[in-house]
């Protein structure tokens, strides 16, 4: 939507450079801090695997099964948010998280360790999806895209800091009677309560309650936003129901599926790779897991802002997607530890780079409370790719564990094949991003393929959601 004029022009510039000083700093450093301690499992699996005498499937199964508790909790979770607000809603997840993750150091078998990654998922339920709504009570649709990607680099320099952390904390391996994963587990929790006070205190439910902003720059999100609103309103109502059985919805949900099964494929297994090809002792295996997360940053960065510059996004994310696929394939290929290292960072940059323009794109198709609805229910649905990628792996890896290369490969291209198929059943329903999005369902198996890193369908086409 056009602003009035320069004066306008120049508050609404204000307005956004405001808020993404103020409130993405807080935020980014919150979904850092979850996604460290989500997927802290994979470092800790280093030496909590022998020490509890975990198979890879045990270990798989209990990364992925965090999804359960999410895909369960999430959509009420955002609701809840909706009517109550970021500020309380928000310190409540980040308090609650990061007690349990605190008392993952105490896992003494299969059956604590599952119970205790479902609890984490049920705790860490809405975070994301909340978040992502919150953006849009601030930022207009031009700038959502860049805002979007800012705050889930979180994920990847979270990954770039907490590899190294991580690799030191199991340094202490053996201090005080503690295992170096229980210590690991002990000090990651701890943030996560920090920041849930200091988001309680700090954190504006919206802009209204956002003493920094003048009374001009309120009334410019708020007109401005409104005006968008309006607009896509009257493409279509969205009410809650409406938006649980939007064709639409549910076309994002399968595309970010496909995207969630390859982003988990590569961070709860990397330390594992890693340290397979390369043999090293803990902290120098966080260190070299650093690159991969240096190129999703990147990439990141570099997509949303050219998207939001373009206004484009499906082919973004098509593009991002294709060169994660390649980046998965040649890492499960390539032999080299060097050239192995810079394919898992193409992979890392194509994944990564799809979430800026993929959210911007679903967010700006939804409105209201079938926002809150809709975004949750694509995030949580999404998001068992996370239980069913790792899972797969796991599998995989324990039933080809010191096969022959050539054989290995062999057994994960039969299922890549297998499940390439699922592309010309799914073209029908799917756009142009989805149908490259599936593919990678397959390609994110490859790379744990190694021997030597072992350690209902709808009754009519869904539309397609617009450019």
């Amino acid at each position: 939507m056009p602003l009035v004029d320069g004066t306008d022009e120049q508050i609404g510039r204000t307005a956004i450079r405001k808020a993404s000083w103020r409130i993405l700093p807080l935020i980014g450093l919150g979904y850092g801090i979850a996604y460290m301690d989500r997927v802290n499992i994979s470092f800790a699996s280093l030496q909590m695997n022998s020490a509890l005498g975990f198979s890879s499937q045990i270990y798989a199964l209990g990364a992925g099964i965090f999804f359960i508790g999410y895909f369960l909790f999430e959509v009420p979770s955002n609701l809840v948010l909706h009517r109550v607000g970021a500020r309380l809603w928000m310190a409540r997840i980040l308090i609650t998280w990061g007690i349990i993750s605190s008392a993952m150091m105490f896992v003494k078998g299969t059956a604590s360790f599952y119970a205790l990654r479902f609890l984490l998922g049920i705790a860490e339920a809405g975070f994301f999806p909340g978040m992502i709504l919150y953006l849009t009570y601030w930022y207009p649709t031009h700038a959502r895209g860049r805002a979007v990607g800012r705050f889930m680099t979180a994920t990847a320099v979270a990954s770039a800091i907490g590899g190294p952390l991580s690799g030191l904390l199991l340094e202490l391996d053996g201090w005080h009677g503690l295992g170096g994963w229980q210590w690991l587990f002990l000090i990651e929790g701890v943030p996560a309560v920090v920041l849930g006070f200091i988001t309680f205190a700090y954190l504006p439910d919206g802009p209204k309650n956002a003493t920094w902003l003048s009374n001009e720059e309120k009334k410019w999100i708020d007109v401005t936003l409104e005006r968008e609103r309006q607009q896509t309103a009257s493409d279509g109502q969205h009410s809650m129901s409406e938006a649980m059985r939007s064709g639409r919805v549910w076309t994002f949900a399968i595309i970010y599926f496909a995207i969630i099964m390859s982003f988990y494929g590569i961070t709860f297994w990397l330390p594992q790779i890693v340290q397979g090809f390369s043999g090293v002792r803990a902290f120098l295996v966080g260190l070299i897991t650093t690159v991969p997360w240096i190129g999703a940053t990147i990439g990141m960065i570099l997509l949303s802002r050219n998207s939001d510059a373009s206004g484009e996004r499906r082919w973004h994310v098509a593009l991002s997607a294709v060169g994660g696929a390649v980046g998965l394939i040649a890492a499960g290929l390539l032999q080299n530890p060097v050239l192995e290292l810079a394919a898992l960072s193409l992979a890392a940059a194509g994944i990564w780079g799809t979430l800026g323009p993929f959210w911007a794109l679903a967010s700006e198709s939804l409105a209201g409370a079938g926002a809150a609805a809709g975004i949750a229910l694509i995030n949580s649905v999404g998001n068992l790719g996370g239980f069913l990628g790792p899972y797969l792996i796991g599998w995989i890896r324990e039933r080809t564990a010191g096969a022959k290369q050539p054989g290995t490969v062999g057994v994960v291209g039969a299922r890549g094949f297998g499940a390439q198929q699922l592309v010309p059943i799914l073209r029908p329903l799917l756009p142009q991003s989805a149908h490259l999005a599936a593919h990678q369902i397959s390609n994110a198996l490859i790379i744990a393929d190694r021997p030597q890193n072992i350690g209902q369908p709808a009754l009519h086409p869904i539309a397609a959601p617009p450019v």
